[in-house]
């Protein structure tokens, strides 16, 4: 995947993730299973390999919690 393609897939990952973040989804399992459905569905749709997708939501969902925390 090209440089142009991941840049938007972060973006719009980015704005999922803020759109869905609560102040207990890292609490709550039922949040964080519909935040790493969503996150598989925005990697689907961009073509991302099958075979990378659970290390890439697993590196999403770690990026939102250390922005969840700066916040």
């Amino acid at each position: 995947m090209g440089d142009a393609q991941l840049t938007f897939i972060d973006k719009e990952l980015l704005t999922t993730v803020r759109q869905m973040s609560t102040i207990d989804w890292r609490v709550r399992e039922s949040v964080l299973a519909n935040i790493w459905r969503l996150v598989k569905r925005i990697l689907r749709k961009y073509g991302y390999p099958s075979n990378l997708e659970d290390a890439a939501v697993r590196f999403v969902i770690g990026q939102a919690e250390v922005i969840c925390r700066e916040i």
